[in-house]
């Protein structure tokens, strides 16, 4: 049985179809990228997934159990954990104050700090400059912040939205070695990143998306190799 699993899913945006009938599977253990242009209902099906959305039709299964009617705290507490698409870290809040925020369905203080160490192994530069304001933490810093603060609640299933966006090469690097140490210690992870190249390198197996719709998959070595592919989101 995959962990997750989505059926035949199609989400509205308004008047617009922004989803039209997708299907993937995640198996327990993943890198599963989903790749596409700009509009190709990407960022829709991991709002789906979450909670913030609620789609047309189709369903999606979390170890067997239907996700699609239930509310965005309840997922989390299920073992999905979403970083979104340009950070959305709290300014005005420090460091400690941001990763607390990801650990707000916890209540034993052991657990909270179990988590917190856990963050601060995965990220020494956060235990350094915990009591700053996150504002203040530059592009991949922040990028680190967002990704500890998913972690703080213990995910089985990460989904993370364009993590290398608008950040300069060395940091972008880390992030994907980040990413795959992750799942090296037992995360299981979704993935959409507009950089085609660098999630399918790292990914188990990919999808490709466009207008709504699943036009490809395979592993990701698979997809690397593709000339279709290579013509459409690599510059081949």
């Amino acid at each position: 049985m995959a962990m997750l699993e989505v059926n035949n899913l199609a989400v509205n945006y308004g008047v617009i179809n922004a989803v039209k009938g997708v299907s993937f599977k995640i198996n327990e253990g993943e890198i599963v990228s989903l790749i596409g242009a700009n509009g190709a209902g990407k960022t829709t099906i991991l709002k789906t997934i979450s909670g913030l959305l609620k789609p047309v039709s189709g369903t999606i299964s979390y170890e067997g159990k239907e996700l699609q009617k239930q509310k965005a705290p309840k997922i989390v507490a299920a073992g999905i954990s979403q970083v979104p698409e340009g950070r959305h870290i709290f300014p005005g809040m420090s460091v400690r104050e941001n990763l607390q925020m990801g650990a707000f369905l916890q209540n034993n203080r052991a657990e909270i700090a179990s988590s917190f160490e856990t963050v601060y192994s995965r990220f020494p530069v956060l235990k350094e400059r915990i009591d700053q304001d996150a504002a203040t933490l530059s592009g991949g810093e922040q990028q680190m912040l967002a990704m500890g603060r998913a972690l703080m609640s213990k995910p089985k299933l990460l989904l993370l939205d364009e993590p290398s966006m608008g950040l300069a090469p060395i940091f972008i690097n880390e992030i994907f070695d980040i990413v795959k140490a992750i799942k090296e210690q037992g995360t299981t992870v979704l993935l959409i990143e507009q950089n085609a190249k660098k999630a399918l390198s790292i990914a188990d197996r990919g999808y490709v998306l466009a207008s709504g719709e699943v036009k490809m998959t395979g592993t990701g070595q698979e997809l690397l190799a593709n000339q279709d592919v290579q013509k459409a989101y690599l510059g081949g």
